[in-house]
């Protein structure tokens, strides 16, 4: 019931605000709604490219050729992992056709030939990230900008409240009180907006670096299979 209380009257101390009071309390709820709106978008998408990783991961450790795992992941739904898996195996086959072929004579991959496989690798790695990254630098933006937001109401707001005790004359604690308390609202809610952007934010970026990982691992797991079983 207090609850209630306290959430009308920074309601009321809104409604009946000065201008910039009202006017950073509307940005600073866009911004909430757009950042949760990034959340979950960001958290329905990293499960979907968890389960696809173990997919992609358990049809890997099933094959026992390279030609074995090339043709388990042209079965699977595209996801960043397939990508990646095929992009250097097609590369690889572009460079030197027969050698794509198990128990081929032909020649493998020169040293030179095998630092561009992993330059086109890390290339379309860095592809990936950035298309799974979307989003997410504009939580760290909300998070910082929020709580500035929030300060710079209770600034204007402190400065019209003192201008008002100039005006009437009175320095009573009731004469500044309102106008005081009208001016925290404001960072009070850049940090409800900020807070909850910042945590997504690092959870966020732990995540993005994981699958990041996975997918460095898939291609070095590409060119050690290719090194096994003699092709380069």
């Amino acid at each position: 019931m207090q609850n209630r209380s306290e959430f009308s009257a920074a309601w009321e101390m809104i409604a009946g605000g000065t201008t910039s009071t009202r006017l950073i309390m509307a940005l600073l709820a866009v911004f909430s709604v757009a950042s949760w709106t990034l959340i979950v978008w960001k958290l329905v998408q990293f499960r979907r490219l968890h389960r696809e990783a173990d997919r992609f991961m358990d049809r890997i450790a099933a094959a026992e050729s390279l030609d074995d795992a090339t043709a388990y992941v042209q079965t699977l739904p595209e996801s960043p992992f397939t990508r990646v898996f095929s992009r250097g195996a097609r590369f690889f086959g572009e460079m030197r056709p027969g050698a794509a072929r198990l128990g081929s004579d032909v020649r493998g991959l020169s040293p030179a030939q095998l630092e561009v496989l992993r330059i086109v690798l890390e290339k379309e790695e860095g592809e990936e990230r950035d298309g799974l990254s979307g989003g997410i630098g504009w939580l760290a933006i909300i998070a910082t900008v929020s709580p500035l937001l929030g300060l710079l109401g209770t600034v204007l707001g402190v400065m019209h409240a003192f201008m008002g005790v100039m005006e009437s004359g009175s320095s009573s604690i009731t004469a500044v009180a309102p106008g005081v308390a009208e001016a925290l609202v404001t960072t009070a809610g850049g940090l409800v907006v900020a807070i909850p952007a910042a945590m997504a934010y690092n959870y966020l970026t732990g995540k993005l670096n994981r699958f990041m990982g996975e997918l460095e691992g898939i291609s070095s797991e590409l060119i050690g299979t290719l090194a096994r079983e003699g092709r380069i």
